[in-house]
């Protein structure tokens, strides 16, 4: 393996102040950046991540993904994660182009941890919002090509004290929700189940369950949208952000809230004979 032409001496003691790991990487190591080649009969085939989605409650926020991936009309991963910690107060999901978006979910958090050991403090929230945000802006060549990353950004602002959420469009233009949001193939049939559901000032085991719930709905109207698999005990992955931190809802609580669900839709489906 031939040696990459970089002077790492002159990097790691370079005088600039930029707080940014990617700019620092893109001066000098572009080649180390997230590369798509594509291959000889053109773009190769990608899973692609489903439904996402974030909803306000109480005590902060919660993010939640399903586990499918799908590669056409095939599935290509049953059990994918979809939600990541960005750092200790903020969480991302992924929809879109699978291999892409983990890779950019990779450099954020490098990006952020980068910033908080240069600057001796965590980027504010809102900050991290833009910083993804140029993150997606510098991915446009590949959405161009049917790479298309969309993700899905919530955190908790110590400063207001509250959860927040931003969405993004496929070049980088990003928006606040105050409530709740949901994207990808599901997100639509998500939404819905949300603008029935969600309220202000869930509490925490209430917000765990409207979230299952609005993925549930989305299953169900959604071939690409995994619903929970109770064969192979595959739920989808919640987790909150509060003023304690990012945490990931264990798999025995997001099974009481799909066996709540589930009971729920067995009740009005009797109602309804």
């Amino acid at each position: 393996m031939s040696e990459l032409p970089i002077d790492w001496t002159k990097a790691a003691f370079s005088s600039d102040a930029n707080p940014s790991f990617n700019d620092f990487v893109q001066r000098t190591a572009p080649v180390l950046l997230p590369q798509v080649t594509p291959g000889a009969g053109g773009m190769p085939e990608q899973p692609h991540g489903t439904t996402i989605l974030a909803l306000t409650y109480a005590d902060g926020v919660i993010i939640a993904g399903d586990r499918r991936a799908t590669s056409g009309y095939s599935i290509a991963d049953r059990k994918i994660e979809k939600v990541f910690p960005a750092d200790d107060y903020s969480a991302v999901a992924i929809a879109g182009a699978a291999g892409p978006a983990i890779d950019m979910v990779k450099l954020f958090r490098t990006e952020l941890e980068h910033y908080e050991k240069v600057e001796g403090e965590r980027l504010s929230l809102e900050g991290k919002a833009n910083k993804l945000a140029s993150m997606i802006k510098m991915n446009l060549p590949f959405a161009m090509q049917g790479f298309l990353v969309v993700p899905l950004f919530a955190g908790y602002d110590e400063r207001r004290q509250a959860g927040r959420i931003f969405r993004y469009d496929g070049i980088g233009g990003r928006y606040e929700e105050s409530d709740y949001h949901a994207d990808g193939s599901g997100g639509m049939h998500a939404r819905g189940s949300l603008k029935g559901r969600w309220r202000r000032g869930l509490n925490r085991e209430d917000a765990v369950l409207t979230a299952v719930e609005a993925l549930f709905d989305a299953a169900e109207e959604d071939v690409a949208t995994g619903g929970p698999d109770l064969i192979r005990n595959i739920y989808p992955v919640v987790a909150t952000v509060t003023a304690e931190g990012y945490r990931r809802v264990d798999d025995d609580e997001v099974g009481r809230a799909v066996d709540g669900a589930i009971a729920d839709r067995r009740e009005r489906e009797e109602r309804n004979r």
